[in-house]
């Protein structure tokens, strides 16, 4: 796989300056039970980087101490981590609410069956990987079956009440572009998305995120084969908007990966950008939250990704 940081670190993106924090974002594992084109974790079945309980007690203390308010579990696919109940039990009783990104087809994996009864009963709120309203699409990007496989997930999550107008079980989708393009504008797609999944299938969930294709690690390296790398660095650049920069995720967001260390973002988290706390890596433990405020976030031109057009993130488009 090419490497694409080295194109990435000499950049031209305006400085950007931490906020208050506001969320913690901690990758669980890389383990999955898919291995999708665009991701840009490189998850797969094979990979074996998986926090252990030691990290999650880690995670559970600055929870407690900072007063986080919101926990966003993601991997991989958090639900393959052996003690993913455990961090989720954990901080719902110190009263955190829980985003947990679900790639829907591990809801069909042995052993998982009782998951989404787990979920409702811990007022989890998912948001759901679905690429595209259309199987084909779906199937092209993620894998042969995955369309079938995640409208099972689906039904299966709207019978516990996720989705529905009268619940509080929030069920949101996230979309990415098949390819080097940037995403359509959120709130119409969102429309066709309940339109077309509620006619064909009776689906219901609650909103539909955008989220542009980072131009690292698979969907990166892809880029580079196809020597097109440069051409969509160009795209984003072109549709950068300044106006994004005041509410980009990584201004009250941290990243935590499988081993406990903390990055500004997931994106900087695949590139191996450390937080610029104390000008060396910084594990969860030693993190200090009063020396966060103000701070410089690490930046490079992926940070385009962010601000290109009408912006990204992972609650959508900005």
């Amino acid at each position: 796989m090419h490497a694409t940081l080295p194109l990435l670190e000499s950049t031209s993106f305006p400085e950007l300056r931490r906020a208050r924090l506001e969320t913690l974002q901690v990758n669980v594992g890389y383990l999955c039970n898919q291995s999708c084109l665009h991701c840009h974790v490189n998850a797969g079945p094979k990979r074996t980087e998986v926090m252990d309980r030691k990290t999650i007690d880690d995670v559970l203390a600055f929870i407690e101490y900072s007063n986080i308010k919101t926990l966003d579990i993601t991997g991989g696919a958090p639900e393959l981590n052996p003690d993913f109940r455990y961090l989720v039990e954990k901080s719902v009783n110190r009263g955190v609410h829980i985003i947990n990104r679900c790639n829907l087809t591990v809801l069909q994996e042995e052993g998982q069956e009782s998951t989404v009864d787990f979920l409702a009963q811990h007022k989890v709120e998912v948001v759901a990987s679905l690429p595209c309203y259309l199987k084909d699409n779906v199937d092209a990007q993620r894998g042969k079956g995955v369309y079938d496989k995640s409208i099972a997930s689906i039904r299966k999550l709207n019978k516990v009440g996720y989705g529905k107008p009268d619940t509080d079980l929030m069920l949101n989708f996230m979309f990415n572009p098949a390819g080097a393009a940037l995403p359509p504008a959120q709130k119409p797609l969102e429309q066709d998305y309940k339109q077309i999944l509620e006619k064909e299938y009776g689906i219901e969930f609650n909103n539909l995120y955008t989220l542009v294709n980072m131009p690292i690690q698979r969907f990166g390296s892809t880029l580079i084969s196809k020597g097109t790398f440069n051409e969509y660095m160009d795209l984003l650049k072109e549709a950068h908007q300044e106006i994004n920069l005041e509410s980009v995720m990584c201004r009250s967001l941290i990243s935590v990966d499988w081993q406990g260390y903390v990055y500004d973002c997931d994106f900087n988290q695949m590139l191996d950008m450390s937080i610029k706390h104390k000008n060396k890596p910084t594990h969860i433990n030693e993190l200090n939250i009063e020396q966060l405020s103000n701070i410089p976030v690490a930046v490079g031109d992926h940070c385009y990704g962010c601000t290109a057009g009408q912006g990204s993130s992972c609650g959508g488009s900005l």
